[in-house]
């Protein structure tokens, strides 16, 4: 007969058959002592005592013991008085495997200063304005609240956020038109899964643009992806109908990477373009919390709800990690963006959904984008003036919003090779060409990001690699 054990203490299985030939304290001694080769145990982890393992395995308890000391004997185990039986803490787990590689470092510490982009100060993060949404949610709510929600998200964050975007960025909507995800990523999967079922089959992005994920997405929905160029005024819609797309992915209100804003002309054009082809634009309102020396620049959705589909998070004016954004939707996607929502993960997490409606509701979230928006211009001040002091002859676009800059550099300059000489001075740089999706030669520039770097680190950053900018620094 075989008995499990898994105890007070560790979690651990113990089968003991009392009708094998073997005895059953080396049963007992053979499994614990696997147990630790094989890392179920891991040093300096407690085992129960002598009298609480005989008394769930019916063992003796002097068995137990002579077990317990027949390991420690042999090294696998330590005690000592009026203390628990340990795991000795030199044991190594044997494998036959080689060790399992680290995952790859993508983004190095450096000691100076790091330019990335594309990640708010997880510092700014108002944990306690957050906590006490929390508290708030759990202690209002109704016991109806803790079970499974509506896949398209809570009925009063939608109400919420609709009343929030029509006030704070013009967005024709109604809580009946949003879905709830669980960030950009799902949301722009959702939405591409919806058109390819409504028969779109090619979608474009801009050029530059973000790296991979775009086309990854699409082709994970059956649809095939298409780079089209960006100027001065945005994407280039005569562009945009030759590539033969239905679909469109833009961030109009500030370019990612190069930061320019959709121009009005533009923003005409490519409605045109959608109602002659019966096409559908994608709107990710990307940075357009953050604006500073110019006035903002409401949503393209606004101008045009039948065709554009807006997409937001709170990835940027919160934290990335709490996976909460929303798809405003023209109603005949609805249904589509409602099915695959249910059948991705019935749905995001209703009490932090609870507790972003909250925090807009009592004004906390108003309150915290103004302490952020003060913060990242008076970073963005202090980029301008590091690159004006030690890199004069450069110039500098893309600040009209966001928390990233684009550095023009001088004709020739090798990018790769300035980049890999800053890392080594302890300065993380990011250039444009991992950015473009077209192939041929390009203006050599960088992306330099604050939303994360302090304004001593944007400082000491630009003067370390102030020589490496061009000869006019």
């Amino acid at each position: 007969m075989a008995v499990e054990w898994a105890g007070s203490g560790p979690e651990l299985l113990i089968t003991i058959d009392r009708d094998s030939a073997v005895g059953l304290r080396t049963q007992l001694e053979n499994q614990l002592r696997d147990a630790i080769r094989g890392g179920r145990l891991a040093s300096d982890e407690r085992l129960p005592s002598s009298r609480e393992l005989a008394r769930t395995l019916r063992l003796s308890r002097g068995l137990v013991q002579d077990c317990y000391a027949q390991l420690q004997a042999e090294g696998y185990l330590t005690s000592r008085a009026g203390s628990a039986t340990r795991v000795a803490a030199a044991t190594a787990p044997r494998t036959d495997a080689p060790p399992a590689p680290s995952p790859p470092v993508t983004r190095p510490r450096h000691a100076i200063a790091d330019f990335r982009s594309g990640v708010p100060d997880l510092g700014l993060m108002p944990r306690e304005d957050w906590a006490w949404a929390i508290r708030e949610v759990c202690r209002t709510s109704p016991n109806s609240a803790f079970d499974y929600g509506d896949p398209l998200g809570e009925q009063s964050l939608r109400d919420v956020l609709a009343a929030y975007l029509r006030r704070v960025r013009a967005v024709a909507a109604t809580g009946d038109r949003l879905v709830i995800c669980a960030g950009m990523a799902q949301a722009l999967g959702l939405v591409l899964q919806a058109l390819a079922a409504d028969g779109i089959g090619t979608v474009a992005f801009e050029d530059p643009g973000p790296g991979t994920s775009t086309p990854r997405l699409a082709a994970a929905a059956g649809m095939t992806a298409v780079p089209v160029a960006v100027d001065e005024d945005g994407i280039d819609v005569a562009a945009l109908e030759r590539s033969g797309a239905r679909a469109v992915l833009v961030t109009p209100a500030h370019q990612w990477p190069t930061g320019v804003v959709l121009a009005g002309h533009r923003r005409q054009e490519m409605i045109a373009w959608a109602r002659r082809c019966d096409g559908v634009i994608i709107e990710d309102d990307y940075d357009a919390e953050f604006r500073y020396d110019r006035d903002p620049v409401g949503s393209l959705q606004g101008l045009a709800p039948d065709c554009v589909i807006s997409l937001g998070t709170v990835s940027k004016s919160l934290a990335p990690a709490l996976r909460l954004g929303w798809i405003v939707a023209p109603p005949r996607l609805l249904g589509a963006l409602a099915e695959g929502k249910r059948l991705a993960d019935r749905g995001s997490p209703g009490l932090d959904q609870l507790a972003l409606a909250t925090l807009i509701e009592s004004g906390r979230y108003d309150r915290h984008l103004r302490r952020m928006r003060a913060e990242y211009a008076t970073r963005r001040v202090t980029l301008i003036d590091a690159l004006s002091r030690h890199a004069p002859g450069l110039r500098v676009t893309g600040l009209a919003a966001g928390f990233h800059a684009v550095l023009h550099l001088p004709a020739g300059t090798d990018e790769n090779a300035l980049i890999d000489e800053a890392r080594r001075r302890g300065v993380g740089l990011y250039g444009m060409a991992a950015l473009r999706h077209s192939g041929g030669t390009a203006p050599p520039q960088l992306v330099l990001g604050f939303g994360d770097t302090g304004k001593r680190a944007i400082e000491a950053g630009i003067a370390a690699v102030a020589d490496l900018l061009g000869p006019d620094s």
